[in-house]
């Protein structure tokens, strides 16, 4: 029985030694939306949940941002090929990753979280859980942990043997981006306006790498916030942060007032326009902001309303799947040998 309440690491050589010594069948097997299912590890691995959600309570309280770290990493892998386990496969001789994708590369952390998590699953259950299902049960509890809505996980997907650096920089979504080019990316992944609102509302707990908002604080800053005097204070800090050249890396939190706490203060700073990143700020100020104003709104207005459909939105997304099909990764940096 593996030890649940256990925080302990695990040396990343060890995971790549079991990776090298996997003799899992390499056959793929036909990935069906309809086979998720909250049942789907009752016999298999009944105490899943449990071990992931110990380990993200670790990692939480050791780091909450480590909260923030794995709901985008659940969010960039079902945007490419699905929620698959992609994002989480390693360059190889054969296979080409998404981790350099512009999106991806010096952005994404949490890989080394995700490899101690598998790690416990394969100790207790081998061959069992995938890196798909794993992702999506630690954003839900990394949600939990935070201060953020609970919601029930189905559970059944498959890892992909392939990924798709193409579609990693072409599918997700960027800071600079306009709304209507957001939205095609959302309803493209049978994803709804409201759905998309949702889901960013989860940057309430995320931060930003001054690349991806410097644009944003020497652009239309001052005109969306109307000059406000304590915005302007608030952007002063901004400008401290990430001058206008260099310093590319330094980071901001998206949500100044509680960040963090996964609650619904991120839309109060896009109706007083001081949201960081363009994209963001553009659901409330931007000529198509009709389509989404209303809900940033109503989400500002009603917590409730914004944790319900943020939960909605995140099992809605959580079931797009790959149907290539694929495996249950032994590793969730290589596909199985």
């Amino acid at each position: 029985m593996a030890n649940i309440s256990s925080c302990s690491s695990t040396p990343l050589l060890v995971l790549l030694m079991a990776c090298l010594l996997a003799t899992a069948a390499t056959t793929s097997r036909a990935q069906d939306p309809s086979r998720l299912s909250l049942s789907y590890y009752s016999k298999t691995c009944p105490t899943a949940e449990e071990i992931v959600r110990a380990e993200m309570a670790c990692a939480v309280k050791a780091n909450p941002r480590n909260a923030a770290f794995i709901i985008r990493l659940h969010f960039h892998d079902c945007f490419v090929q699905g929620c698959d386990g992609s994002v989480l496969l390693d360059d190889t001789v054969t296979l080409i990753g998404e981790k350099h994708a512009d999106q991806n590369v010096n952005s994404l952390q949490g890989f080394e979280l995700v490899d101690r998590i598998k790690q416990k699953l394969e100790a207790e259950c081998p061959g069992v859980v995938s890196c798909a299902d794993l992702l999506a049960i630690a954003a839900r509890d990394a949600t939990i942990l935070v201060g953020g809505p609970y919601w029930d996980v189905p559970v059944g997907r498959l890892d992909s043997k392939t990924a798709s650096l193409d579609q990693a920089n072409s599918d997700i979504p960027t800071p600079q981006q306009g709304l209507a080019t957001l939205i095609t990316k959302f309803l493209a992944k049978g994803l709804s306006v409201t759905d998309m609102v949702a889901l960013v509302g989860s940057h309430t707990i995320g931060m930003s790498r001054c690349t991806n908002f410097r644009d944003r604080i020497y652009g239309d800053f001052e005109l969306t916030s109307k000059y406000d005097a304590s915005a302007q204070v608030y952007l002063s800090k901004l400008r401290e942060t990430c001058p206008v050249n260099g310093e590319d890396d330094r980071v901001s939190p998206m949500d100044y007032v509680s960040p963090t706490l996964f609650d619904n203060a991120f839309f109060e700073s896009l109706i007083k326009g001081t949201g960081l990143l363009d994209s963001d700020q553009e659901m409330y100020s931007s000529l198509l902001g009709f389509e989404t104003a209303h809900i940033v709104e109503k989400y500002w207005a009603d917590p409730i309303a914004f944790f319900k459909d943020f939960s909605d939105s995140m099992v809605k997304m959580g079931n797009i799947t790959n149907p290539a099909g694929g495996e249950v990764r032994k590793s969730c940096r290589f596909v199985n040998t």
